[in-house]
């Protein structure tokens, strides 16, 4: 049995149109039956938070949601019974605020929080401020999160408990000069380290002594602000690695055992993207080494939960403890790891999200990759095969010629469904009599001639010489269009579609953006002006949405390229925006404190 996992809260679930395995099938029903409190406060947002919701509902378990002001009318806040809003926007103000927190707990009579992950949920100061008011903090023991939670301390741990650990200091790091001074005495490459962190937030590699300096502040800022812990550590760098993970689970009885593993080398900014299981890189003898070893540190801290134990490993099957903690993948599954793979791609395929930023076709991308197909990864693995960031999927002669087809074919197909109106035919744009649709569609700035006819549900399309048969149901009001040209079946979401011949279609993964005419109105459309691109080396726009924290420049200041501008945390990273080009400071359209969108306008340089 194989079975893949994708990463990132848009895609979470990105396996739910897949056959539940008979035992998720047996837990279900089992939650119709089980019933442990009457009501429950979730202390986290989003994703996580409404699949909790979710299962008290199964359960019969009353649910309490908190929110930040503008997380108001989100849908956690929905779904839950009651809500109970804890502050402002930034989570040091709201998510981390265990203050309001437990106002809420004592205000709405909750028995037991779930943390989700994240937030509070490693944080041992608020899993005893719930004991001493006796509600049941739903995770590991207070004694197990004090110990794991913190990378300090859990790395003196496991080398008392004889696990593998990676070369470092194991204080805490006072200033930067002082992490300057470690990281010189462990050997350059060195990893910082959020002593409280996780989830690759307030984690920086530093080559030199600069971007050691610059790696403290931005890893201090980033744990104070994602876990209200500015602590960090240093440790040697082990570079080219994968990162593998074993499961484990343990009871209050003193048992635990370990469940094989998770390959979770696949990352972007120390951020998993996809995992699997089983890794093919392990041999027997390894996976064995280190679900012994994952067993002797559950059973050192007395841990009484399903959690991981994170490893890195290099090219020789060496391993070194990275952190414990709990981990939830929603996941496809096969028979052997091409099915898995297969399910996934289809998953993928068929997964409708919009309003949002995603990461579909990258997901998508990495599992047909050859490398990764291969199993020749490592946590380098994104930048190695995308050095100049990810572009979308590189079409084929075949693939191109099949988009166009399909895209032509969706073109005519809302053209003949426009000449007609409540039963009856419309004033034709086209004369019916018109066998032919003699377009012009341009992709990738490249103009293609197409024709196309249709015969009922199936199209004939020549593409630059090429004929293609086109074939689907053309339900042009559902959201996903399953289509075969010539007999390969395809998935693909028309996203829009504009008057002006344009239209985005999702196709293998990746959002193509085409323009289709009929002839007469490409030869129209060349008369029309095109729109002045803006020069992008001028100005300094927001890549995401996010807060700035701090910004270093005014009007009238000289700037060098590259100098940093501004900083902006999104999803608790902390982002530093750079200068372009060399010139001086025209206009600052920001200041700390501004929520900013993406594209929003942040400082104009001369």
């Amino acid at each position: 049995m194989a079975g893949f996992w994708v990463g990132t809260a848009p895609l979470v679930a990105a396996g739910r149109r897949g056959r539940w395995p008979p035992q998720q099938l047996m837990l279900s029903a089992a939650l119709r039956t089980l019933k442990t409190f009457d009501k429950i406060l979730v202390a986290n947002r989003g994703e996580i938070a409404c699949r909790v919701i979710r299962t008290c509902k199964k359960m019969g378990i009353k649910t309490v949601a908190i929110h930040s002001d503008v997380d108001a009318s989100s849908v956690h806040v929905k779904m839950a019974d009651e809500a109970v809003c804890v502050g402002p926007a930034p989570t040091s103000k709201s998510y981390l605020n265990m203050d309001a927190i437990m106002e809420a707990i004592k205000k709405t009579r909750a028995q037991a929080v779930h943390p989700g992950y994240g937030f509070l949920s490693e944080n041992k100061e608020f899993a005893r401020c719930l004991a001493a008011e006796d509600v049941v903090f739903i995770g590991p023991d207070t004694h197990a999160i004090q110990a794991m939670g913190d990378k300090i301390e859990s790395k003196l741990l496991a080398k008392k408990a004889e696990v593998n650990t990676i070369p470092g200091f194991d204080g805490v790091v006072k200033d930067a000069e002082e992490a300057v001074r470690i990281a010189r005495e462990i050997g350059y490459p060195v990893m910082i380290k959020a002593s409280a962190g996780g989830g690759g937030k307030g984690m920086r590699i530093a080559w030199d002594d600069e971007e050691t300096r610059d790696g403290f502040r931005l890893s201090s800022q980033e744990a104070a602000s994602s876990f209200g812990d500015d602590r960090l550590l240093i440790e040697k760098f082990i570079d080219n690695p994968r990162h593998i993970e074993i499961q484990v689970l343990g009871d209050k009885h003193g048992n635990a055992l370990w469940l094989n593993e998770r390959e979770c080398s696949i990352q972007r900014r120390n951020q998993k993207v996809v995992e699997e299981a089983p890794s093919i890189f392990l041999d027997a003898e390894t996976r064995r080494a280190m679900g012994e070893q994952a067993v002797a540190l559950a059973r050192a801290v007395k841990y009484s939960s399903a959690g991981t134990v994170e490893f890195l490993v290099d090219s020789k099957k060496n391993f070194y403890f990275l952190e414990m903690n709990t981990r939830l993948q929603l996941i496809t599954y096969g028979s052997d790891r091409t099915e898995a793979l297969k399910r996934m791609a289809d998953a993928l395929d068929n997964y409708v999200i919009r309003g949002v930023t995603h990461n579909i076709a990258l997901l998508r991308e990495v599992i047909i990759n050859s490398r990764f197909v291969k199993g020749d990864i490592s946590t380098k693995f994104l930048s190695d095969v995308y050095p100049d960031g990810f572009k979308g999927h590189m079409l084929t002669k075949s693939e191109k010629n099949q988009l166009l087809a399909i895209a032509s074919s969706l073109f005519v197909a809302f053209q003949l469904r426009a000449q007609h109106f409540q039963e009856n035919s419309r004033m034709p744009v086209i004369k019916p009599d018109i066998a032919n649709w003699e377009l012009s569609v341009k992709l990738h700035d490249k103009v293609h001639t197409v024709v196309a006819s249709n015969n009922g549900s199936v199209f004939s399309v020549e593409v630059d010489g090429s004929k293609l048969n086109v074939t689907s149901t053309w339900n042009l009001a559902s959201p996903l269009l399953s289509v075969s040209v010539d007999g390969t079946q395809r998935t693909v979401q028309c996203l829009s579609r504009e008057a002006g011949g344009n239209m985005s279609i999702q196709f293998l993964g990746t959002v193509y953006k085409v323009n289709i005419l009929t002839r007469l109105a490409a030869e129209l459309n060349k008369f029309m002006l095109e729109k002045v691109t803006e020069d992008t080396s001028s100005v300094l726009r927001s890549p995401m949405p996010g807060v700035v924290v701090a910004v270093s420049v005014k009007p009238g200041d000289a700037v060098a390229e590259g100098q940093e501008i501004c900083v902006i945390e999104a999803m608790k990273m902390q982002n530093s925006m750079t200068a372009g080009k060399t010139g001086t400071v025209k206009s600052v359209h920001c200041q700390a404190g501004d929520t900013v969108g993406e594209g929003d306008l942040l400082v104009e340089l001369e």
